[in-house]
Formats: structure tokens, sequence, C-alpha cells
């Protein structure tokens, strides 16, 4: 990975902005430059107080869309709304592990598992990046370096599964890879300076790991900021020759 890092994109879509390490993103990139543009996508953005507050704060530099990254027909007509060829960065943060109301939970043995859970997680974890992806062709940038990320997981490495369990969650991530692969692979003919990463953010203090936090150490438990910061800075550290890969909140390359 090369360590020079570009300017900060002049449009950003920020997909599930509303809470967690989306929301700290979005937050993170206004700060950033009074002239950056910022497009906030969730199910809900257009009540959620904090970007509201955020876009008080910041006339003029924030767009709220409701998007449900599941359902093709919301996300088109939330693409349909960005010009073409504007955006410079697309970060997909949406993901599920757990989720009573779905009846999601990581396995510890394949008795545990549920089809219904497995397609869920598949569905939300995996195939909505390539169909975000799929959308948002036209509106990237073709003359500069553009950014496309979405969040994965260490566990959704193959080589590096010593302990097993959570098949759903493993296994929609290690989907996620592959599709930022196979994808790196094709738009590096289309789009030559397209740059596509699958991005681990950590042990980060969100509702997702609130259950297994208890044997996390402090200094290994990092807040949404502070993980939007350097997943961001890790992001823009990269170049073409790059894309497809997957890396670690720390820069570090992690193996498929």
């Amino acid at each position: 990975m090369d360590a020079k890092q570009t300017s900060t994109p002049d449009q950003a879509l920020i997909v599930g902005a509303s809470r967690g390490i989306g929301l700290a993103w979005v937050e993170h990139m206004l700060k950033l430059s009074p002239s950056v543009q910022v497009i906030a996508a969730a199910r809900s953005v257009s009540t959620n107080e904090a970007l509201a507050a955020l876009e008080q704060a910041h006339p003029g530099q924030l767009t709220r869309i409701d998007m449900d990254i599941t359902d093709e027909e919301s996300v088109a007509r939330a693409v349909a709304s960005v010009k073409d060829q504007s955006l410079g960065m697309v970060v997909n943060t949406t993901g599920v592990l757990h989720d009573s109301s779905m009846g999601v939970f990581p396995e510890k043995r394949l008795e545990d598992l549920k089809w219904s859970s497995f397609e869920s997680l598949m569905r939300i974890n995996a195939f909505s990046n390539v169909m975000l992806l799929a959308q948002l062709l036209p509106k990237f940038k073709k003359d500069q370096p553009t950014y496309f990320a979405a969040l994965s997981a260490r566990v959704g490495s193959i080589s590096d599964n010593r302990i097993g369990g959570w098949y759903s969650y493993r296994a929609s991530k290690a989907a996620l890879n592959q599709i930022i692969k196979t994808a790196s692979i094709e738009t590096k003919r289309r789009y030559p300076q397209l740059i596509l990463a699958a991005l681990h953010p950590g042990t980060t203090d969100t509702d997702l790991s609130k259950p297994f936090q208890a044997n996390v150490p402090a200094e290994k438990l990092f807040t949404p900021q502070f993980v939007a910061e350097r997943l961001m800075s890790v992001l823009m550290g990269l170049t073409p020759e790059d894309s497809g890969g997957f890396f670690a909140w720390d820069g570090q390359s992690i193996p498929y």
C-alpha cells in the first residue's frame, strides 16, 4: 500500500450514516474542509437528530437521503438524486452481526444455523454492496482517484479463521470480500482510477459489538470517531494498484 494520500474528495456518499461509524465518518468529513459535500444515507436519516444538528452546524454541506440498502428500488431512488460523475468517495458502513428482532445471533454450533438468519446476513452484509456499486458506477468521477469501500471484518478472512463459529457472519463477510475483489478486476478496465477496498474497523464501541466487549482490552475497544478517522486515512492512502484489497484500521493488509 502506498503511503501517499490525495486531497479530500469534494463529494462523498456515506451509507449507514445514522449512527456508529457511519455517523462519525460524516462528522469527520464535514470537519475536514468547508467545501466538502457529504450525502448521508440510511433508512431514517430524514428524522435523525444527530444528522440534523450536523446539517445546521455545516450549512450547505450535508444532504440527507433515505435509503434502505436491502431494497433495490429504494437504492435506485437515492442514487438517482446524485449528479452524474460527481462522487469521489462512497463508503458503506452498514452491517449486521446480531438482531433479536430478526432472530439473528452468532452461531456457536452447526445446529444453531437457521436458513432465514443466513439469508438475512448475506443480503445485508454482502449483496447490498454489489447492488449499491452497480447502481453507482455512472456517478463516479473518471478524471481522478475515486473510492468505494465497505466495512468487512477480520473474521471474514478464511485463512485467518482459527476458532470457527459465527457461520453466517463469517460467510457474509467473506462473500463481501470476494465481491470487492471481483468488482475491482472488472472496474479496473472501465474505471481505471476507481479504488475498491474492504475495510476492517477493529472492535468498535457500537451496538454491533456490545454483547462481545467484556473480554476486549480497553486499548483495543475503539470509538467510532477514532475508527472513522483511521479508516478514511487508510482508504485515501490507497492507489489503483491496491484496488480489491482487504485492509485493517492500522493500514495492514489482511489475507482473504
